[in-house]
């Protein structure tokens, strides 16, 4: 992995290189990154600059046959973990190993996916990953060994938010005090999800947003996007270039996200007073139910915002607004009115409890349910 393969981030890349080039590294780091911001590539090039011990600004002028391992991802001292769950090929006690070939394949599709991505790459269907303690007993003996090849070791954890208590607790001791030359790279998208006995060890580094430019000149030179056209989906892409692939790629409407929004909040305007239209949301909430719980959890992350787009609207800053909605007589600018500073604080709490509790494996009908009878109540509150 070529630092000049990742986009932007060039503050960044300068510290990691000088870091290394100085001998300074320290043992545990914490790379905090929203989706699409680089901390995985990123990742993957810094243990690629120290386990092959390449000179200046880039990843080559050391040990060949070491950059040639890293192309495949195949380093024996290159360790990964990431979240998991049981499937039909991994009937249980999953780790990460046994999905080694399947992540492969992953990095090497897009190492700017999401960890949605990821599952839907692996078909865990409705299930929800983890790194558990299995994972943590595999990470004591791996890095209980000597290395390969005489110099560092490193262990990757992506999503590191996705350690369960009991893993979290097993590896405090080791991220305290390391084996020799073992380093830790944790990436995770938000650093409130992460256990304070982690981060107390770790340094941090957080990864802002790219900007416009940078993925709009990527779009152009990796991926032959019509300029205009990568001008409009850079807007769009809030600074994720995972993001700005998935606009690009249609991917984004997969799933009738926008239908199924306007469906909800048309039914809840019309139910107020109207005791009839409750089994119009009921039926929309078992439509949902239906879905994996990353879906739901998509969908919801969808209405925040476009929430957030009407309430640009209605605070006239049409400037900031991306979203072109395609949805028959459905119009933003209708909608915004309805999308003010007296609901919207709400409005963004009962989405963001319902995300929290589909989470923990709640029970979904009951939560689209709850949220679509209260949002016919704050949908007129002014």
């Amino acid at each position: 992995m070529q630092f000049s393969d990742i986009i932007g981030q060039s503050f960044l890349k300068n510290h990691l290189i000088q870091s290394a080039a100085s001998g300074r590294v320290p043992h545990a780091q914490l790379f905090i990154g929203g989706e699409g911001t680089g901390t995985l590539p990123m990742a993957i090039a810094y243990a690629q600059y120290l386990l092959c011990k390449n000179v200046g600004n880039e990843n080559n002028g050391g040990n060949e046959a070491c950059n040639i391992k890293f192309n495949n991802l195949a380093h024996p001292d290159l360790h990964f973990v990431y979240p998991v769950a049981n499937t039909e090929a991994v009937k249980k006690n999953a780790t990460s190993d046994l999905f080694a070939d399947q992540w492969r394949t992953f990095l090497k599709t897009n190492k700017y996916g999401s960890l949605f991505d990821w599952y839907t790459h692996i078909d865990i269907q409705n299930k929800q990953g983890q790194i558990g303690v299995d994972e943590a007993s595999e990470v004591l003996k791996k890095l209980s060994l000597k290395s390969y090849e005489g110099g560092y070791k490193i262990m990757v954890i992506w999503m590191a938010d996705k350690l369960n208590t009991e893993a979290s607790n097993k590896l405090l001791k080791l991220l305290e005090e390391p084996p020799a030359k073992t380093v830790f790279l944790l990436i995770a998208e938000n650093e409130k999800n992460i256990l304070q006995t982690i981060l107390s060890r770790c340094q941090v580094l957080k990864f802002p947003p790219l900007n416009t430019s940078e993925i709009q000149e990527a779009l152009i030179q990796r991926e032959q996007c019509d300029p205009q056209e990568a001008a409009i989906i850079a807007n769009q892409a809030q600074g994720s270039y995972n993001k700005a692939l998935s606009l690009m790629n249609n991917k984004a409407n997969a799933l009738p996200f926008e239908k199924w929004f306007v469906q909800w909040v048309r039914a809840a305007f019309r139910a107020k007073g109207n005791a009839a239209v409750i089994q119009e949301l009921i039926e929309w909430s078992e439509e949902l139910a239906a879905l994996g719980r990353e879906q739901q959890k998509q969908f919801l992350e969808f209405c925040i915002e476009l929430f957030r787009q009407a309430l640009l609207l209605n605070y006239q800053a049409p400037e900031l607004v991306y979203y072109k909605t395609t949805v028959d007589k459905f119009r933003l600018e209708n909608f915004a009115p309805f999308v003010n500073g007296g609901n919207i604080g709400d409005i963004y709490k009962e989405l963001g409890d319902a995300i929290y509790h589909i989470e923990r494996n709640g029970n979904a009908k009951m939560i689209f349910t709850d949220l679509s009878i209260k949002l016919t109540r704050l949908i007129h509150k002014k």
